[in-house]
């Protein structure tokens, strides 16, 4: 019998790209029965493992090209029906917190309320989510237990955990966020989910045939 397919969603609370594409996903979900598997990076790994950097910094100064980023943007928006997103006025924002964060909700069993906490205070009533205090009062807000999740996050296991995802992403081809697989299959960026989507159908007929 053949193993389940595995699909990953690669995210930095950071990138805002990250964001706008998993509110995509549980259309892909629905259509194909396959559930992500949300996977906790750093991205600021992945960019000093890589050479790599944000569009922040890779955009700056260049004539059009920040423009018609902020179009495909809008484009995006407009396709899937999103409404809640602002810009963050503090980005870049040190994301290290909120990602050790994100590991010790995953083995304390708190993080989707953690994940969707950590996304709305990044993105959709944005705050300095690299300031301590500010951290803990967003997330008290929305009734996640910060304290415990503060303390799970300091420990040895938690550390390490970001730091495997992290090298293991750069290891199979990762450079940035958001990264997705689908099986061995990489795919970069919120203007793949198609794609993704297609290669998600076309692995799962392969492996009816297998087996069929």
């Amino acid at each position: 019998m053949a193993a389940p397919l595995k699909v990953e969603f690669h995210f930095d609370f950071g990138s805002p790209n990250a964001y706008l594409a998993e509110l995509v996903l549980p259309e892909i979900e629905r259509r194909t029965g396959v559930k992500f598997d949300y996977v906790p990076v750093l991205l600021g790994g992945l960019y000093k493992a890589t050479g790599n950097m944000s569009p922040f910094d890779s955009l700056r100064g260049i004539k059009n090209k920040p423009e018609y980023n902020a179009l495909e943007t809008l484009r995006f928006l407009r396709r899937h029906n999103i409404t809640k997103f602002k810009a963050n006025p503090f980005f870049p924002v040190n994301t290290l917190t909120l990602m050790r964060g994100a590991v010790a909700a995953q083995f304390e069993g708190m993080f989707e309320p953690y994940f969707r906490a950590g996304y709305h205070h990044m993105w959709v009533e944005p705050k300095k989510m690299d300031d301590p205090a500010v951290f803990r009062e967003a997330f008290m807000s929305s009734g996640i237990q910060i304290e415990r999740l503060i303390a799970r996050a300091q420990q040895d296991d938690v550390k390490k955990k970001l730091v495997e995802n992290t090298n293991d992403a750069v290891a199979r081809g990762s450079f940035g966020s958001p990264t997705f697989f689908v099986g061995k299959e990489i795919f970069f960026g919120k203007d793949s989910l198609r794609n993704i989507e297609e290669e998600i159908v076309t692995q799962l007929n392969g492996s009816q045939r297998k087996t069929a």
